[in-house]
């Protein structure tokens, strides 16, 4: 199918039709999920990090791999521990930030073309504790650009410490 038509359609339709929606909007500059200059806290080579767009709780972020690769078992060795110390730092600068108890990692990579990502998401003292809040609600992104200066300062510290 020609690229233009593809840009046409939903991340859903795409991934069923084995093209990687994450490829294709780094590729048009973010023609499928839009502009995430509100979103993005910190890319290198390897990584991005950011907001997610549509987030499960407030502080919600995903860390995603450069190149494509489908989830954890394609993935070098070298970005799997990248990315997980990130997320690692990440869930400490989340609870401090946002003020959440607990931050889980997941990773769901489940369709025909998929993009390496993990994500995180915030857990707060009001809620209940367990797998349910892997599958709450989605809800708009709010910017919040106090908070999201302290976790880019944060982050780009731990960065320039490694």
């Amino acid at each position: 199918m020609e690229e233009k038509k593809l840009l046409s359609l939903s991340p859903k339709e795409l991934t069923d039709l084995g093209v990687c929606p994450t490829c294709l909007n780094r590729k048009y500059n973010g023609a499928v999920f839009g502009d995430d200059t509100k979103l993005k806290i910190f890319e290198d080579k390897d990584i991005e990090c950011l907001f997610v767009a549509n987030p499960r709780a407030d502080g919600h972020m995903m860390i995603s791999s450069q190149k494509h690769y489908h989830d954890m078992s394609e993935a070098p060795d070298f970005l799997n521990e990248k990315i997980i110390r990130f997320a690692k730092q990440f869930m400490i600068i989340i609870k401090q930030v946002f003020g959440c108890e607990r931050v889980y990692l997941c990773t769901m990579s489940d369709g025909p073309m998929n993009h390496y990502h993990v994500q995180l998401i915030p857990r707060y003292n009001f809620e209940e504790r367990g797998s349910k809040n892997f599958v709450k609600p989605r809800k708009a992104y709010v910017y919040d650009e106090k908070k999201f200066k302290k976790v880019k300062k944060l982050i780009e510290a731990y960065a320039k410490s490694r």
